[in-house]
């Protein structure tokens, strides 16, 4: 049999370039007035424009202004934030948090192959010893009373849970533990059964149930990236049928557009919409998920309005040059800002803001109740 060889690459090699190259963070407070400047260069790779600004959004620091620009092999890119009073960033903490996330300490890798990235994550580490369930399914009203109804009488202890609904679709993350030990639920018997109580609560009237969908998560997902990506595949951007409710004020409805830049073979997408927190994070997200590489972009705003303007092609290379490729990231990314937002039909009774909710969900199987507080 003839010996058949292969050329040796070494696996270090493929860092090299970060290692000789090493990013670079320059916390800026002298230059501008009113805002802080956050500026990185480093070797470009993909996925390095939504990881920083993953870290930015999770100090619920407030991206006003953006510059970046990732051709060529090197990203440089600059942040004008504030903090959520509209204040400079000088908490050293905070600083030092930003320094060591986004320098060359940020880029370790652990010997499991996960990247160290701070930041909200979908596993077994998040919030302490438990058991991550994602859900996706159609939403209905009473479906979290139910799921919560149905972990009680499987004897576990919801410690968290994030939900998003948006178009008639639900997608969340629960973490759970045992009632009893306080630990993850690791019997396959147990989550076998789990996993199928729950699937037949969210299959609910669906005939043929494939909108429903029920996974244990063991990964190290960021749990809001995480969120979008289930939105995205239960296609929340898709017309279900229900008729849009035409009271909203038009002026805040997203306006985006996709055009073709000739001259440098890019795909312009502009969006311009009602400025919010963590909205430059969930355009970002959508795109790289989407497998389209953001080469510049410029964001700003103007009074309520946030306008950005993104250069992009898709991780092949190629630009969007069919309507059908066009009219897709349109509706994703619409869906995308949608998703977060609870939108009001007085606006002027609440000064124009958005609303942003959390929900305290406690249920009491006495009585079969869910109780909802609503912090804003």
């Amino acid at each position: 049999m003839d010996r058949v060889c292969w050329p040796y690459f070494d696996p270090e090699y493929e860092n090299l370039s970060l290692r000789l190259n090493p990013p670079r963070v320059s916390i800026d407070n002298a230059t501008c007035r009113d805002c802080t400047l956050v500026k990185v260069d480093s070797v470009n790779k993909t996925g390095i424009l939504l990881e920083v600004v993953q870290v930015l959004t999770d100090l619920d620091l407030i991206i006003s202004k953006a510059y970046i620009s990732s051709d060529g092999g090197w990203f440089m890119d600059v942040f004008h934030v504030t903090d959520q009073q509209g204040n400079k960033v000088t908490d050293p903490r905070t600083i030092e948090h930003i320094e060591k996330a986004l320098g060359p300490k940020g880029h370790i890798v652990a010997p499991d192959g996960v990247k160290a990235w701070s930041g909200k994550r979908v596993g077994v580490h998040s919030i302490g010893d438990h058991t991550a369930i994602e859900l996706i399914g159609r939403d209905r009203p009473g479906l979290l009373s139910e799921i919560s109804a149905v972990l009680t009488n499987l004897h576990c202890n919801v410690v968290a849970a994030e939900v998003w609904t948006h178009n008639m679709r639900v997608a969340s993350v629960l973490y759970v533990n045992d009632v009893t030990t306080g630990h993850a639920v690791e019997d396959p018997i147990r989550l076998s059964a789990m996993e199928e109580h729950l699937k037949n609560i969210l299959r609910g009237c669906d005939d043929d149930g494939k909108a429903a969908r029920t996974s244990f998560s063991m990964g190290f997902t960021h749990v809001d990236r995480r969120l979008h990506q289930m939105m995205f595949a239960a296609r929340d951007y898709e017309d279900t049928g229900v008729t849009e409710d035409k009271s909203y004020a038009p002026a805040f409805r997203p306006s985006i557009t996709v055009e073709r830049c000739e001259d440098k073979g890019y795909s312009v997408v502009n969006v311009r919409c009602k400025d919010r927190p963590k909205l430059l994070f969930d355009i970002v997200c959508t795109l790289t998920d989407m497998q389209y590489v953001v080469f510049h972009a410029s964001i700003s705003s103007s009074g309520p309005y946030a306008l950005q303007e993104y250069y992009i092609r898709h991780m092949d290379g190629c630009t969007l040059d069919t309507e059908g490729e066009k009219q897709r990231v349109i509706k994703c990314l619409e869906a995308a800002i949608r998703r977060r937002v609870c939108e009001v039909r007085d606006n002027s009774k609440l000064n124009s803001k958005p609303l942003f909710y959390f929900f305290i969900v406690c249920y009491c199987p006495a009585v079969h109740v869910l109780f909802i507080g609503c912090l804003m």
